[in-house]
C-alpha cells in the first residue's frame, strides 16, 4: 500500500488481443527531524507502478504528473539482460486497487478494484465513488 505523487503521466501499451497496460512512477516521502541538528530531513523513494486493462484506461484518462494517488498491490521483480550483456532488475507494484486523492471535481476520491492479476475477466463496473453517503453502514 502506497500513497504518493505521480512523477510522470501514465504511459500506455496496447496489445493485439485488446488488453492494455499502464505504467507510471510514484514518489513517496518520509520526513523526520534529525535529533542532533534539529533539521527536517525528507527522503523520497520512487516506485514503478503497473495497472492493467480497464484500470489502466481509467488511470490514463484521469491521472496526470503530480497527482496524488493511493495504490495497493503485489510487488513483482522483472529480470532481463541489457544490450551490454549485464543482468538488470526492476521491481514493480502490480496494482489491484487504487484511489485518486488529488482534488478534482469529476473524479475526486474514486476507488477502483481490479480482479486478481491472473483472472481472465475484467471488472467493467468496478468504478465506484466513495462519497455516496447512502452506502454508509452508520
Amino acid at each position: 500500500m502506497l500513497i504518493g505523487n505521480l512523477g510522470d503521466d501514465v504511459k500506455m501499451v496496447n496489445f493485439d488481443d485488446g488488453g492494455c497496460l499502464g505504467r507510471f512512477p510514484i514518489a513517496t516521502n518520509e520526513s523526520y527531524n534529525n535529533k542532533q541538528t534539529g533539521e527536517k530531513v525528507v527522503n523520497t523513494e520512487w516506485h514503478n507502478v503497473v495497472v492493467k486493462n480497464k484500470a489502466a484506461e481509467i488511470c490514463a484518462k484521469y491521472l496526470k504528473k503530480g497527482d496524488k494517488v493511493y495504490v495497493e498491490g503485489k510487488l513483482k521483480t522483472r529480470k532481463w539482460k541489457g544490450d551490454d550483456g549485464v543482468q538488470r532488475y526492476s521491481t514493480e507494484v502490480h496494482v489491484s486497487e487504487f484511489n485518486f486523492l488529488s482534488n478534482k471535481n469529476d473524479v475526486s476520491n474514486t476507488t477502483v478494484n481490479e480482479p486478481p492479476m491472473n483472472s481472465p475477466s475484467t471488472n467493467q463496473d468496478s468504478m465506484a465513488s466513495s462519497d455516496n453517503s447512502d452506502d454508509l453502514p452508520f
